[in-house]
């Protein structure tokens, strides 16, 4: 006795943009690992890695490059907020780092 019940497709192949999405996305991680001192670069920085490394989440083979770049992302996002913020309390304090060399 056949069935009538309609086959689903198989998935289609993850295309090489998932990939280099993640790949650019660990790139940006570990660049955004030196640009969180400067927030004007860490934050955008870790937000397009963060962004790439979800959208690269889509291929399996290629998954874990992007959580690795998802958590260096938001471990820069997270050290350039903490900059910023206590750039932005020094600044309104009218507190400054004295650097004597």
């Amino acid at each position: 006795m056949e069935s009538n019940q309609p086959i689903s497709p198989a998935p289609a192949p993850a295309s090489g943009n998932e990939r280099t999405m993640a790949i650019a996305s660990l790139v940006l991680g570990v660049i955004n690992l030196c640009a969180w001192f400067f927030p004007i670069c860490g934050i955008p920085l870790a937000i397009a890695g963060i962004v790439l490394g979800y959208l690269g989440m889509k291929d399996v083979p290629s998954k874990n490059l992007a959580i690795g770049g998802i958590v260096l992302c938001a471990l820069g996002l997270l050290l350039a907020c903490i900059n910023s913020a206590v750039g932005a309390y020094l600044g309104f304090s009218g507190q400054s780092f004295d650097f004597n060399f």
